[in-house]
């Protein structure tokens, strides 16, 4: 077992918690009732806040049976890919290092887990939860808003589901995600949440785009 002193981030349900966006998202929402009716809204965002985040390092060999037995997914150990199921994701950062989301709430007992279940093995178990969010894209345009915002290939035989990559965006960097045919995710740096923000509502004006707080 790590001697490393690890204690819960996440605020008691008696304190309101605010998201990266939560000012963003009150100030500068676009609803359905906001679009014109006869253009209607091709692409929707939405943040899925206070998620839990786990960057996890160490070589595969020593991973691989851990993170399928605490988190129930398979490590994915090719590179820049992504593995979902049941809420929960795992992301290829580098041959080292993945990037493990989970339902709120679920970050550190999934991290004492891992400490756990490694041992005295040679690897790193870090919660940036409080440091990152993720927006989600879907709609028939959201194609048309990331081709407006960065220089990777996003076309679908280019970048299939279960794909996932770091990636200039705008003026900034993100980690740019296809969990699933209909959406897409970008996970984000608390700091630079409200200027991305701001960027997809201008990059997607013209399709009517729409958000919501989930």
């Amino acid at each position: 077992m790590s001697k490393v002193a690890i204690f819960e981030q996440r605020p008691a349900d008696t304190i309101a918690a605010e998201s990266p966006l939560h000012y963003s998202l009150h100030r500068h929402a676009v609803s359905a009732q906001g679009v014109d009716s006869k253009k209607g809204s091709a692409v929707a965002m939405a943040e899925r806040a206070f998620l839990g985040h786990l960057i996890v390092r160490g070589s595969a060999d020593v991973l691989r049976t851990a993170i399928k037995k605490v988190v129930g997914i398979t490590l994915p150990e090719t590179a820049c890919g992504l593995n979902v199921e049941g809420g929960k994701s795992i992301q290829w950062l580098s041959p080292d290092e993945w990037l493990v989301i989970l339902p709120p709430g679920e970050e550190f007992a999934t991290e004492n887990a891992l400490r756990q279940t490694l041992g005295s093995n040679a690897y790193a178990v870090v919660n940036v939860s409080g440091g990152q969010t993720v927006l989600t894209l879907s709609g028939p345009s959201a194609h048309e808003v990331l081709m407006k915002s960065t220089p990777c290939d996003v076309h679908p035989h280019a970048f299939p589901v279960g794909r996932g990559v770091s990636t200039v965006f705008a003026k900034t960097t993100v980690l740019l995600r296809r969990p699933d045919a209909e959406h897409w995710e970008l996970v984000i740096r608390r700091s630079f949440a409200d200027y991305l923000y701001r960027w997809l509502l201008g990059a997607g004006e013209e399709y009517g785009i729409t958000t919501k707080h989930t």
